[in-house]
């Protein structure tokens, strides 16, 4: 690593926009943990490998988790779907929770609405829990999904904010888990991408992250030195447009990284197991997507330098960050 590589890390870990600061788990002990998308938080379950992160690197640390999920979905469909009320589920009222139970309803008359429907028995089972809800979040972490990639501002950074009002409300500390799809590679590469588009959305996603106080997975520019140093990983299967194991380590690491300000370098985590099968004639549970087993075990090296990307990419965004607030 350069001493210009070293001095932007450590000026990245002092930036007041990211509270929770090494060692700050430990005086928590408890952290509870709001994740807010859809199957690209779901595959692989993603927060357990986060939350078994954060407990191997802070010993003592309890990391509760909950996700909400609604596959293909973005923060403007989990906003119908009235996931807001389970963000400010520490000062939620009946009537506001009968409220969105009763939108929910008609929504859920349309056949073809099957995300209403889920949503509706998610809320008509929180109802008469409300009181024993009241536990608020430490950290509410929201998912992108092309939504972050189009109109200028982009529904991502019309919806985050409000998540994010609600959130802070609560005394909660938001993330910004940004997913790229579109630039994740399914073969080894031979060059290396075009980071034109990468630093673009970066920059757009620091300025959303400065706006609201945010914390942020930058996994867009994670990708991309990834695929600059290791061209020979591939981030997302063949046979499924989602990331793969190789991807989800490092969105996982960088979760770690954007949730304690620290390196995830040195994590004993070293295996993923993705959530869906081979769906070939055999329907083989042991096998991921494309064939291949559904757990990946990294070695050393791989683990080592999956953890190292993921943290230099999150510092580099930090000091991109920085500008963007000049």
């Amino acid at each position: 690593m350069t001493r210009a590589f070293h001095r932007f890390a450590l000026c990245a870990l002092a930036l007041v926009s990211l509270p929770l600061a090494a060692g700050a788990a430990d005086a928590a002990k408890t952290l509870n943990v709001l994740f807010i998308g859809n199957s690209f938080t779901a595959r692989h379950n993603l927060s357990t490998v986060v939350k078994a992160m954060a407990e191997a690197g802070n010993p003592g640390l309890t990391f509760n988790r909950t996700d909400v999920i609604y596959g293909g979905r973005t923060l403007k469909d989990h906003w119908r779907l009235g996931t807001q009320n389970i963000v400010k589920q520490s000062t939620l009222t009946e009537a506001e929770e009968k409220a969105t139970i009763a939108a929910l309803e008609k929504d859920a008359a349309d056949p073809k609405d099957k995300y209403a429907k889920s949503a509706l028995a998610r809320h008509r089972e929180l109802l008469p829990k409300i009181e024993s809800n009241r536990q608020p979040w430490d950290i509410i972490v929201l998912q992108s999904y092309r939504d972050d990639t189009e109109g200028d501002p982009t529904l991502y950074a019309e919806f985050a904010p409000k998540f994010a009002e609600l959130a802070k409300a609560q005394g909660a500390r938001v993330i910004l888990y940004e997913t790229t799809p579109a630039t994740q590679n399914d073969k080894p590469l031979t060059a290396v991408p075009d980071p034109a588009p990468v630093m673009a959305k970066e920059r757009a996603i620091a300025a959303l992250a400065n706006r609201i106080g945010a914390s942020v997975a930058p996994m867009a520019l994670v990708a991309q030195r990834c695929q600059t140093q290791r061209p020979d990983l591939t981030l997302r299967f063949v046979n499924d447009a989602h990331l793969n194991q190789t991807m989800a380590y490092l969105t996982a690491c960088t979760l770690y990284a954007a949730l304690f300000n620290q390196s995830p370098v040195g994590l004993p985590i070293d295996s993923i197991t993705d959530t869906r099968s081979f769906e070939g004639e055999r329907n083989d549970k042991t096998k991921d997507r494309d064939g291949n087993p559904i757990t990946r075990k990294f070695n050393d090296k791989d683990r080592a330098d999956l953890q190292r990307i993921a943290w230099e990419g999150w510092s580099e965004f930090q000091q991109l960050r920085e500008k963007s607030g000049e």
